[in-house]
């Protein structure tokens, strides 16, 4: 008397096929994410870079406007000294109290 019910319903091949399965499917899934983080990188290092440009771009108009401005001669454009210097007093009356 054979009892077929005893044996063993999953065999070491088929529990160590799925697992190789399953680990294929991890690996697939680990190698997308390493692909979307190197993308990712190289998209924030271009980003990078253009803000680099437009800051190098706005600190060379900041410059020249800041070498104009010195080079400006105020008599001939129309500035005199001041004959008196008036101090603001160190407590000064606002409306906001």
């Amino acid at each position: 008397m054979y009892n077929t019910h005893s044996r063993i319903r999953f065999s070491p091949v088929k529990i160590c096929s799925g697992a190789v399965g399953a680990l294929v499917v991890v690996y697939i899934g680990l190698i997308a994410v390493v692909m979307s983080y190197a993308a990712l990188t190289i998209e924030f290092s271009q980003s990078v870079r253009n803000d680099e440009a437009t800051v190098a771009s706005l600190e060379s108009q900041y410059l020249s406007a800041v070498a104009r401005i010195s080079a400006t001669d105020y008599a001939s454009v129309g500035y005199v000294k001041p004959t008196v210097e008036t101090f603001v007093p160190a407590n000064s009356a606002t409306a906001l109290r």
